[in-house]
């Protein structure tokens, strides 16, 4: 396994839900991302791990 699959790999079995995006929960970086940390918010998700895909 890749490095960036270990990576992914760890982030998800290590979190219930996560969400690859531009940005992060407090700044989202375009519509799309904002938009998915409301509907998640909305459902009742109180432990989201957000990954900013623009970092890497």
């Amino acid at each position: 396994m890749t490095d960036v699959q270990q990576r992914i790999d760890d982030l998800v079995k290590g979190h219930r839900v996560v969400l690859f995006m531009k940005g992060n929960a407090q700044f989202p970086q375009c519509g799309f991302s904002g938009r998915a940390v409301q509907i998640l918010k909305a459902c009742g998700v109180t432990e989201l791990k957000t990954v900013n895909v623009l970092e890497d």
